[in-house]
């Protein structure tokens, strides 16, 4: 069947979704998270795209991102094409690393535009990673409160100037906005909201994955085997408190990883 055409945003805005084929990792350490940041820095530099927002998770990436001067699909191939191409010298694999073409959805208007900020910048609440978005380390959210360097990625000015047009009423108003009860869905909402796992199937995960009988010897395994499969764990939709439970491993360190 042919591809079906993409839709066109008049705005120029896009929310975009990047997913590891097979839904395989695409990060798999810090480092990697940076070297992903540097490379859309480096492309909003030569492309003049700007970004409003984006979520990088383990296996999945969402950004919110308006055209410069080169089209949509040129700034994305040059993003995938950069950071594929890192990844896979670092990993010494070949191939490719994104599932297909992204996706993307066009956001015409302002109210679907804070909708869609908060959608990304919650994923990693939906997917029980952490209990505030602020508290996740690899989104836009905390460049939206706090003036960094590091935050010189994200075009906060625009969004914020839609709540208000003193600096610090507008990040109290987005925060307000951030935490209010929703029911947002985009992008396919469906396809990738989190399914919770129960206690049996965590322990049969862990049992597949490791030669461990007991999943309360987790505790002692190798720092990297044990992070990963936490990170796998939380991803799938276990929960801090079951893993707490199941694995004796302390809640500070299942926070963290």
């Amino acid at each position: 069947m042919p591809r079906r055409a993409r839709r066109k945003s008049k705005s120029g805005i896009y929310h975009i979704m990047l997913r590891g084929i097979n839904r395989q990792d695409i990060f798999i350490d810090r480092e990697d998270y940076r070297s992903f940041l540097f490379t859309l820095a480096r492309a909003k530099k030569e492309t003049g795209c700007r970004i409003f927002g984006y979520c990088l998770m383990r296996n999945h990436v969402h950004l919110l991102l308006q055209e410069g001067e080169d089209p949509l699909e040129s700034t994305m191939k040059r993003i995938g094409a950069s950071y594929v191409y890192w990844y896979n010298r670092k990993y010494k694999r070949t191939g490719h690393l994104f599932q297909d073409r992204f996706k993307s959805e066009p956001v015409e208007d302002d109210p679907y535009l804070l909708v869609v900020l908060r959608y990304i910048h919650n994923n990693p609440l939906v997917a029980g990673l952490v209990e505030k978005a602020g508290d996740y380390q690899w989104s836009s959210y905390n460049d939206y409160l706090v003036d960094s360097p590091s935050s010189d990625l994200t075009d906060t000015a625009f969004i914020l100037g839609i709540f208000d047009s003193d600096r610090a009423r507008a990040r109290e108003l987005f925060k307000q906005f951030s935490v209010k009860s929703n029911r947002d869905r985009c992008l396919e909402h469906d396809e990738y909201s989190r399914s919770y796992l129960s206690d049996n199937e965590i322990i049969s995960i862990i049992k597949k994955h490791t030669s461990l009988d007991d999943p309360t010897t987790l505790r002692n395994a190798d720092n990297k085997v044990r992070d990963s499969l936490i990170r796998s764990l939380r991803e799938e939709g276990a929960t801090i408190r079951q893993l707490v439970k199941l694995t004796g491993i302390s809640k500070s360190i299942i926070e963290r990883t």
